[in-house]
């Protein structure tokens, strides 16, 4: 396996206010030989740049604001090397774990990498409701996309920067883990999943996280984007709530009238309108499944004769 200091890699450390930890993060990697390490900083309230720099880390500012937008400015201006491995700079993540997690991709084995924090989480590393809440996302993203990439939300990644300009990105805060495994699945990468160790944050440092709003974010771009990987599911599982939903009304119309001659007219014609959406969005939903699994058919048919 090539050496991964001596591969063209970047280390990209967003940050947000992490002056307790940014220092120790940039020298653990300084000191494992990867040389290029950039901070993108969303113009954080302490010393975090200076830190950084101090620490030898090249520091950009972005000029956004959110984790998502970070990343996606970073990669796509400032950032010329053909491997990016991406992680946070709370110190929660090990650099000891970079060879890992840059294997697949110099063995040509992946385009995307992600690290699986729970392959072995450190006592005190993730509260009890979060490791919950992860959970659900991972099986929610498992249903709805057809992929079980273990953790989702995992912040330690590894991947080619051709693979990232594959990916049609949006999200501007925590949601970019997300969005990232949904566009992984939907372009058919090729995806590693490897075990690191996920460290308790330093004492001291604050998390940027907020678990009830990141994770209603979180959950609303699992069902946004299967719009484009599993219209399906989509519009299926609104065309089948519809189709139940007139369903129901009507059987109550129908047994208050043969029961207790008691006509609901206006509960009638929207159980009536409702049951004619749901079969209409199940039927749009399978001609849109169909559609999608074309295109995705002729993509690989035109990769395969690029590869050629």
């Amino acid at each position: 396996m090539t050496d991964p200091t001596d591969a063209d890699v970047c280390v990209l450390v967003p940050t947000m206010d992490e002056a307790e930890t940014i220092g120790g993060v940039v020298s653990s990697f300084r000191e494992r030989g990867f040389e290029n390490v950039l901070v993108i900083d969303g113009d954080s309230t302490d010393d975090t740049r200076d830190i950084a720099e101090d620490a030898g880390a090249r520091v950009v500012t972005q000029s956004g604001s959110g984790k998502g937008a970070a990343v996606r400015e970073a990669v796509r201006e400032h950032i010329d090397s053909e491997y990016v491995l991406l992680l946070d700079g709370d110190a929660t993540y090990d650099a000891k774990d970079a060879e890992v997690m840059l294997e697949p991709l110099l063995d040509g084995r992946a385009d995307h990498v992600i690290g699986d924090r729970f392959a072995d989480m450190r006592e005190g590393a993730m509260p009890k409701l979060n490791r919950l809440g992860n959970k659900v996302f991972n099986r929610a993203f498992a249903a709805v996309h057809g992929e079980d990439f273990q953790d989702i939300l995992s912040g330690y990644r590894a991947f080619t920067k051709e693979s990232f300009r594959r990916m049609d990105l949006t999200a501007e805060g925590f949601g970019i883990e997300t969005e990232m495994a949904v566009e992984c699945a939907k372009a058919d990468l090729r995806v590693a999943v490897v075990p690191i160790t996920y460290r308790p944050r330093p004492e001291g440092s604050q998390t940027n996280l907020h678990p009830l709003k990141d994770g209603g974010v979180i959950l609303v771009t699992i069902y946004r984007m299967a719009k484009t990987s599993n219209p399906l599911f989509y519009f299926g599982s609104v065309g089948f709530l519809s189709l139940l939903g007139g369903a129901g009304l009507g059987t109550y119309v129908g047994v208050e009238w043969v029961t207790q001659r008691v006509s609901h007219e206006v509960m009638a014609v929207v159980a009536g309108v409702a049951v004619l959406v749901g079969i209409q969005l199940l039927m749009f939903a399978l001609l849109s499944d169909m559609f999608v699994s074309l295109h995705r058919e002729q993509m690989r048919r035109l990769d395969e004769l690029e590869d050629r």
